[in-house]
């Protein structure tokens, strides 16, 4: 298995810590939270990772410089001219990740003792294009799951929107057969899909220059990409760990501190 850690984000929500430092570089108990993203995906036996950079992004290369890449192989994907979301991200990095193995793809904002490796086998089992970590939490925007957690729509339960437009019948009834879970931002996909999602690309209106890869690459997310594959019939499996692990979206000051009293 192969990685790619989303790195690029600005971490707003974070200032004034982030006015002078990456989102990816603050502190969670003496380690910055990409450290210890690295360190758990090495654990797992992984041995190479793409890490996509943006803001502030000379500082994330001096600090893998300076501790040797923490003894594996990682490549940078220079988002530096433009912020690409997590889909155009993706893309843009699609050429760094090429090969047979399945991806982790893992926000550095999130932070966990996850079992990877479980994970990465219940991916290999169902077969899916894409397998998404989900937990049962509160918030606004739930992914919806049939009962063999295949991907059938979204929602968000403040404005009422719904994907596919209007809601399935299942999502205008209370989502009676479906299950609402929220995307954890950790996803195992498999190199297949990545065809996929630069078709789905090519179909977006903003167009963008070439970039360093020679890749024409818009800012998109990851998700509509998915719910668009999982609407036209492809395999996007929702996976819950049979195990309980700790899990901290570490986007505001509130879940800092709770990450650093966690970690």
């Amino acid at each position: 298995m192969k990685a790619m850690i989303f790195a690029a984000g600005l971490g707003t929500r974070l200032a004034p810590i982030t006015d002078t430092i990456p989102k990816a570089l603050v502190d969670v108990g003496r380690k910055p939270m990409l450290q210890r993203v690295i360190e758990n995906i090495k654990a797992a036996g992984v041995s190479k990772m793409v890490i996509n950079v943006h803001y502030l992004a000379q500082q994330i290369v001096d600090f893998l410089r300076d501790n040797n890449n923490f003894g594996i192989d990682i490549t940078i994907s220079d988002e530096s001219d433009l912020l690409l979301d997590t889909g155009g991200g993706l893309l843009k990095a699609a050429p760094l990740l090429d090969g047979d193995e399945p991806i982790l793809v893992h926000n550095v904002d999130i932070l966990t003792d996850l079992d990877f490796k479980a994970m990465e086998a219940a991916h290999k089992e169902s077969g899916a294009l894409a397998t998404l970590l989900v937990k049962d939490r509160k918030t606004s925007r739930y992914l919806l799951w049939d009962k063999q957690m295949r991907l059938r729509a979204w929602i968000n339960t403040k404005t009422g929107q719904t994907i596919p437009s209007g809601g399935s019948p299942a999502v205008s009834a209370g989502q009676q057969s479906l299950t609402p879970l929220a995307f954890s931002g950790i996803h195992i996909i498999s190199p297949k899909i990545l065809d996929d999602l630069s078709l789905y690309a090519s179909t977006l209106a903003v167009e963008c220059p070439a970039g360093d890869l020679g890749v024409d690459v818009s800012p998109f997310g990851i998700i509509p990409f998915y719910l668009d594959e999982a609407l036209s019939g492809k395999y996007i499996h929702g996976y819950l760990s049979p195990t309980p692990y700790r899990w901290v979206d570490v986007g505001s000051h509130a879940t800092l501190a709770q990450a650093r009293a966690l970690f």
